[in-house]
């Protein structure tokens, strides 16, 4: 922050931080406390919040393909490919009808390939059982690929503005911050009490995404928070991992449709993998459906 109006902005924040401190301390978790932090979370987005192509253009393939997207990969990755993904796939029935090879390619930078492969699946399913509607219901959003609690809650509420509850890490640290700050292992089912009563029911998907940009900024201004959280995991390293061998082997796949399993493990034992290892994350490529196997010859996506 370095220009007068961001001054500004930290100074008012400053203030009202303060005055919830104050009242919390004082009454707990008030109705006052509860007009506090909306205000200041708000304050902030007014001012301050990001702008990205799926919040622009709303529409629940868009919120989809984007929540698919954003699951364990930063915002500034998924902004340089959402756009070149929707115009190729500009809805569910385009996508579902693509080859697993036209989507992965698409897909290639974002990681966690799998996920590329479960997009389509989402994609397919509603266009097979729904009439290509997505489904307004949480608990049958909840049983598709790739989509859980947590997810089918935030594609409602983005796609549709309903008042649903759900956590993710930047509300998380907004909490811990605010509510938690001074103990070591804090449960997510402590802070979501909070997050039901302070949600804006009026607008819940401005509120979330206001509740999110504030999660940003706090994460660059104080650090990571989350690892306060009993949920806390942190990312292995990608360098030499099997996620990074997966994505080897689908990216040769990708330049070398139809290579045999010889020739892929004489591929890897040339870049010095060891060959069970290898064998291994093939395997596991087969049993989850990312390729396929016809006469020793090894194809992206399942077998139809």
């Amino acid at each position: 922050m370095n220009t007068l109006f961001d001054l500004d902005i930290a100074q008012k924040d400053r203030q009202l931080q303060q005055e919830l401190q104050q009242v919390y301390a004082e009454e707990g978790f008030s109705e006052k406390v509860i007009m506090l932090f909306r205000e200041i979370i708000y304050h902030y987005y007014h001012a301050r919040g990001r702008s990205f192509s799926w919040r622009e253009e709303i529409s629940p393939y868009r919120v989809v393909v984007s929540e698919i997207m954003l699951q364990q990969t930063q915002t500034d990755r998924v902004a340089k490919k959402f756009d070149l993904f929707v115009q190729q796939f500009p809805d569910f029935q385009t996508l579902a009808g693509a080859s697993f090879e036209e989507v992965l390619r698409l897909w290639k930078g974002l990681g966690y390939n799998r996920r590329a492969l479960a997009l389509q699946k989402i994609a397919q399913k509603i266009v097979t059982e729904f009439d290509g509607n997505l489904p307004q219901c949480p608990e049958v959003l909840a049983t598709f690929p790739a989509i859980g609690k947590a997810t089918a809650s935030s594609i409602l509420a983005f796609s549709y503005n309903q008042p649903t509850i759900f956590i993710e890490t930047n509300i998380r640290t907004i909490f811990i911050y605010f509510f938690f700050k001074h103990l070591r292992e804090v449960y997510d089912k402590q802070i979501m009490p909070l997050i039901e009563a302070t949600l804006d029911h009026q607008a819940p998907r401005a509120w979330y995404y206001a509740l999110m940009d504030y999660g940003v900024m706090l994460k660059k201004n104080v650090g990571n928070l989350n690892q306060f959280s009993k949920h806390y995991t942190k990312q292995s390293k990608f360098e030499g991992s099997d996620r990074q061998i997966r994505g080897m082997i689908l990216q040769l796949l990708l330049d070398v449709p139809g290579i045999s399993t010889d020739d892929l493990l004489m591929h890897f034992a040339g870049l010095g993998k060891e060959e069970n290892r290898v064998k291994i994350l093939l395997n596991d490529l087969l049993q989850e459906k990312l390729i396929w196997l016809c006469e020793n010859q090894l194809q992206l996506g399942s077998k139809v």
